[in-house]
């Protein structure tokens, strides 16, 4: 009985590592298939305007990014990526590549200071994307750091 035990241990230790390769050939053929992206129909739009630049990242409902741009990437340089102008060209960008996934209404959260505000929402707006709600994220301190202490003359 023991050999009988014995054998059935080789058998299935056999047939593991055979399994494997099955499993290694199976990757090789789904090389060929074309991804799908999924259809995302409301989603949130991240904007971050700083006094150097700004950068737009819109993401499905959960949080997972379907598409980023930034001032940078399009080609601008220096003081000219914090502009207004370079906004516009970013969502345009940014939402060119977001069609792919169907997205039609989006929620912005703006974060910042910088002059690509308002002109990202207005360009969000402009290149058939629907605005559902804007919320202003920026951290504001409460009370802020310890201030100086008074100098004495």
């Amino acid at each position: 009985m023991e050999e009988k035990k014995d054998n059935q241990e080789l058998d299935q230790a056999s047939d593991a590592p055979a399994k494997e390769e099955k499993a290694v050939e199976g990757a090789g053929s789904a090389k060929g298939k074309k991804k799908v992206k999924k259809q995302v129909s409301v989603g949130r739009a991240y904007v971050q305007a700083t006094y150097n630049n700004t950068i737009i990242t819109f993401t499905d409902s959960l949080g997972n990014a379907l598409a980023q741009c930034s001032a940078g990437q399009v080609g601008f340089r220096g003081p000219k990526k914090s502009t207004p102008y370079a906004a516009g060209i970013i969502v345009a960008k940014a939402a060119e590549k977001v069609k792919a996934y169907g997205l039609k209404e989006v929620a912005v959260f703006v974060n910042g200071v910088g002059g690509g505000r308002e002109a990202s929402i207005r360009a969000i707006n402009a290149n058939g994307i629907n605005i559902s709600g804007i919320q202003d994220v920026t951290p504001i301190p409460h009370n802020g750091c310890r201030a100086k202490k008074p100098r004495r003359v």
